[in-house]
């Protein structure tokens, strides 16, 4: 059985590596090709919402003894999924790391793990090509060198123009819905309104602006992997003209053949949004 210590992190990482490498011969790569140009240039989401799941069922079939495994390389994969979705045209894509459930209902030593390793694919997405890095979600419940791994990643890409990033962690739905209520609130409060003027203000619009991901286009595809087909509280507000996709594989099985399904297959789709 593979050990915890950091040579099983390894191994596990290699695992992803090598299963790759395996799939990717002359007529992967070839496959690859012609799915590129099965795709519509025209018809690419502007913004892909990613749900990685399957992270320790992958480490559990690998006979690892602790999820962290899974969780690393899935981290790997998210770096690999977000280059994919730059390559190929894709401006925003929301990825969904850190549950506010999972802060209260995950075994403390999974979580400590996983919040190590999102403070540092924070900290690598940062430094990675032009693309800009955004928390969506609540900092309270998160430890302090977490959000300062967050907070350094938001600041060292503030100027970028590249792709744009957003990392939910400490993220509900219901309670982005909330916040974005209160702040409605707080707001209509300083300048004086009345009770009455505040109900009429209260509309779709008003509430999206106030939203983690104020001003942002909303998500037109949500991809889900290793079967699961349910949002799990992720941007319950934005995606409700979303498209959605789920993948069998675990999170990180997940390649790029798979991804160029989902263009693809979001492409063919028509998008009548009550017409």
């Amino acid at each position: 059985m593979p050990s915890t210590a950091r040579g099983g992190s390894e191994y596990a990482l290699r695992v992803i590596s090598e299963r790759s490498a395996a799939g990717r011969g002359p007529l992967y790569r070839l496959y690859i090709s012609r799915l590129r140009r099965q795709i519509d240039a025209e018809k690419v989401p502007h913004h892909v919402a990613m749900m990685i799941d399957g992270n320790r069922r992958w480490a559990r079939q690998l006979g690892f003894e602790t999820p962290a495994h899974g969780h690393r390389a899935g981290a790997a994969k998210m770096r690999e999924f977000l280059e994919w979705c730059d390559e190929i045209g894709v401006e925003v894509a929301s990825l969904y790391l850190l549950s506010h459930d999972n802060l209260r209902k995950r075994d403390s030593r999974e979580l400590q793990d996983l919040i190590e390793i999102i403070a540092g694919l924070a900290g690598q997405l940062s430094r990675r090509r032009d693309w800009r890095v955004k928390h969506v979600g609540r900092l309270d419940g998160l430890p302090d060198f977490l959000v300062a791994a967050i907070r350094d990643a938001e600041e060292r890409t503030a100027g970028n123009t590249g792709l744009h990033v957003n990392l939910a962690i400490g993220y509900g739905g219901r309670h982005e819905i909330v916040d974005a209520v209160r702040s409605i609130i707080r707001v209509h409060g300083a300048e004086g309104g009345t009770l009455e003027d505040l109900a009429a203000r209260l509309t779709p619009e008003e509430i999206a602006e106030h939203l983690y991901t104020g001003g942002q286009k909303d998500p037109d595809l949500v991809i889900r992997t290793s079967g699961e087909q349910r949002l799990s509280d992720f941007l319950l507000w934005q995606s409700a003209h979303s498209e959605f996709y789920f993948l069998e594989a675990l999170g990180p099985d997940l390649r790029e053949v798979d991804f160029l399904r989902a263009i693809r297959d979001f492409g063919s789709r028509d998008r009548r949004f009550g017409r």
